[in-house]
């Protein structure tokens, strides 16, 4: 032993992120994304979740736009922020986060169309893959399940 005394948790710990709201330009991001297909998805999603949302967008990170925040609590009392809902337009498919996961939309996932999914994130090679009526059900339906748990 070090002989040095750990100090006494003073209760709920703050997680620092390293991937957090900032003050990014949305929009120059946005433009910045060379293939026009993937620039133009990325237009109709942000669309799609500000208006599922109320939130305007906002950059997190480098390459993450994020809808609302909650914060959330470990098993062990440490606190985090994340985004309520968001997306990231990556370069082999769109990442749309849906944080409650997707155990509870089976009918929905069932008439989505073409994707894969993570335990939280819905990848999307292009919306045309996909049925963006159900897409825009589903966002929001998790939004609300989130809003829900996560109240203001």
């Amino acid at each position: 032993m070090s002989g040095k005394r750990a100090k006494p948790s003073s209760g709920k710990r703050k997680v620092t992120l390293k991937t957090r709201p900032g003050d990014g330009d949305v929009s120059a991001f946005l433009s910045g994304i060379e293939d026009e297909t993937k620039r133009a998805d990325s237009q109709t999603l942000m669309a799609m979740m500000k208006r599922v949302t109320g939130h305007d967008a906002v950059m997190w990170g480098s390459s993450i736009i994020g809808f609302g925040i909650y914060t959330g609590t470990y098993a062990d009392g440490r606190t985090m922020q994340w985004m309520v809902t968001g997306f990231s337009p990556r370069k082999t498919a769109l990442t749309v986060y849906v944080m409650p996961g997707f155990s509870a939309y089976g009918d929905l996932m069932s008439r989505l169309g073409r994707y894969k999914t993570g335990k939280s994130c819905l990848y999307i090679k292009r919306l045309s893959d996909v049925d963006l009526d159900v897409l825009e059900t589903l966002l929001a339906d998790a939004y609300r399940h989130m809003k829900g748990k996560y109240p203001d």
